[in-house]
């Protein structure tokens, strides 16, 4: 199963941190936040990675090549400086993904889920990982039914982690260019294409300075 580490984002709540340097390849206990996913991906088998990238994207290229140091096989998908948001960003790869089930990552997160059990995914249309909701996005996003299925009517809801297996005909009706996942992923919803599973492990979105700080002291102590 391929994988795909969404790295396009402008990280504007990061700035200055990013004015100069593109949010994966932040500094973290020692080396770039993105490499700290594809090591956790390739310990879980996942070694064919696409990573997307936009703002000032050829530094990524030029830092990680082809990935083989890192033990994976990584292709890119350019965006140029506009970015795609996260569907447009998906269909833009989907010619390095192929035709089977992917994994997709977002890259300014940190977590130690374990992805290897995604292997064993059955997958309609979408599966997706949700997570306790974070102090900073308290009321949550979707919910899960006793048959494993995301819905949006219960009244526990969770956050979507930024993890999910799609099915590339999830994507099959939207134009390329600029779209985002969440309306796909409703539409999946509504049809019951879309199962998911909720992790209570250690999960961070890396979205400030601060956050990125209290990421790189907890990984110093590991």
């Amino acid at each position: 199963m391929k994988a795909m580490i969404l790295a396009a984002g402008r990280g504007e709540r990061m700035r200055p941190l990013t004015d100069h340097t593109p949010k994966p390849l932040l500094p973290v206990a020692g080396k770039p936040l993105i490499e700290h996913t594809i090591n956790q991906l390739v310990s879980a088998g996942f070694t064919d990675i696409v990573i997307n990238h936009a703002h000032l994207g050829q530094q990524i290229e030029d830092k990680l090549s082809n990935g083989h140091h890192l033990g994976a096989n990584i292709s890119y998908s350019p965006e140029g400086d506009q970015a795609l948001e996260t569907a447009g960003g998906i269909i833009n790869a989907l010619p390095l993904l192929g035709k089977d089930v992917f994994l997709v990552v977002n890259g300014d997160i940190a977590t130690d889920f374990p992805f290897a059990e995604l292997k064993k995914i059955r997958v309609d249309l979408a599966h997706i990982v949700l997570i306790d909701n974070p102090p900073h996005h308290t009321q949550g996003d979707f919910a899960l039914d006793n048959a494993g299925n995301v819905t949006e009517n219960e009244n526990q809801r969770y956050t979507f982690s930024g993890i999910g297996l799609y099915h590339p005909d999830l994507f099959s009706k939207i134009p390329p260019g600029k779209s985002k996942l969440a309306p796909l992923l409703r539409e999946a919803i509504a049809a019951k294409k879309a199962t998911g599973q909720h992790y209570s492990g250690f999960w961070m979105d890396i979205g400030t300075p601060e956050r990125l700080q209290e990421l790189d002291d907890r990984l110093r102590k590991v």
